[in-house]
């Protein structure tokens, strides 16, 4: 997986990471109260080492209702404790009134008008819990913690996106190019996902790699570095946030808006300082809104190996950069643990916070 950490702080190497349900806890936070009443009966659930097909699994057999009968928001991951809303038609209400699990237990129910769709969340709040962590490791994580919470972080993909190996992406272009057939159409799809996430993380390393050129270099050095012109180098490098907007960026507006191309850098720039707007990155696919100008061309150059086979994808833009809110954290010196809580938008990645805190890969 293609990475570049945007803070430069040597990795913290002893603070010890498990994604167990004591140490690594997910809430979902729903896009939107539930009426109290319809048709519909909305669970919310609390479940461990169990991923969200498994659990509806076990409420399928319970109830007898099929698996696609059943709504989400979004999938959670199997390690850890996680939180979430499942919906079902009223008529199998009976069936979870006593119900009874190791793994899974129902905190509370309520009757809603609708099914709750995929994507119906405004994203997750989690909890996570570092040990083995010495004093002078935890004054180091407090320090990367505040300037997190401050300025963002760079929004890749995780880990868990590309599989065990890492290579399902390889799987997803084999299948783009036709090199290999997958008949499976939910596997088909995840895996060409995977390809789309892994270009979006090389295209979003790159422009760290060129951000990060904006904090070593002197003008002269960024027009040889980069061969960009003298007054396009000086527009850019008066910018005050680390990830440097350019002429042609896809933005939207944060946390929610429509798309729109960047053409005046100083306003838009003090835009994304007051974070009310963000630069997006290409999902690689034909009906996706495309990056102009200079922007255009170091998008075009990191997707050119798509070009051919753009239109068998579902494009789309996603947050290049992205936001820990309502960051907490504090040292336990005692029991030499480190914890910290931080809500983010749906679809990103907890673990992709903890690598640049950590700033070493979880996977290794």
């Amino acid at each position: 997986m293609n990475r570049l950490f945007f803070l430069n702080h040597t990795a913290i190497k002893q603070a010890h990471f498990s994604k167990n349900s004591s140490d690594f806890v997910v809430n979902e936070i729903p896009l939107y109260e539930f009426s109290g009443k319809g048709e519909h009966l909305v669970l919310h659930i609390r479940k461990k080492d169990l991923t969200t097909w498994q659990m509806l699994r076990v409420f399928s057999d319970i109830s007898g209702a099929k698996m696609r009968d059943f709504g989400y928001a979004g999938l959670k991951d199997k390690d850890g404790m996680t939180t979430q809303y499942v919906s079902i038609h009223k008529n199998y209400a009976k069936a979870f009134e006593n119900f009874s699990h190791a793994n899974i237990k129902i905190l509370s129910a309520v009757y809603h008008d609708n099914k709750i769709k995929t994507g119906h969340l405004k994203g997750n709040r989690f909890f996570i819990r570092l040990k083995k962590v010495l004093p002078p490791d935890a004054l180091k994580l407090s320090q990367v913690c505040l300037k997190i919470a401050k300025e963002g972080y760079p929004n890749y993909f995780g880990y868990q996106r590309f599989g065990k190996d890492g290579d399902n992406f390889e799987f997803g272009k084999a299948i783009l190019s036709g090199k290999k057939r997958e008949r499976n159409p939910k596997l088909r799809e995840f895996l060409i996902s995977a390809y789309q996430s892994e270009l979006f993380n090389r295209w979003l390393a790159e422009r760290i790699r060129i951000s990060k050129f904006f904090e070593d270099f002197s003008q002269l050095e960024l027009q040889n570095a980069l061969k960009w012109d003298k007054e396009t180098v000086k527009e850019v490098i008066k910018q005050p946030q680390f990830f440097k907007l350019l002429v042609g960026d896809v933005c939207c507006h944060y946390p929610h808006g429509k798309a729109f191309l960047c053409e005046d850098l100083d306003a838009e720039s003090a835009r994304i300082a007051d974070k009310n707007i963000i630069i997006t990155g290409f999902l690689a696919g034909e009906r996706a809104m495309r990056a102009q100008g200079l922007a255009g061309e170091i998008e075009s150059e990191v997707f050119a190996e798509a070009a051919s086979f753009l239109d068998k994808m579902n494009g789309s833009r996603r947050y290049a950069w992205n936001f820990a809110e309502d960051f907490e954290y504090k040292y336990k010196e005692e029991e030499a643990w480190f914890e910290m809580s931080f809500s983010l938008t749906k679809g990103a990645y907890a673990t992709v916070v903890l690598e640049e805190i950590l700033h070493r890969s979880l996977d290794e």
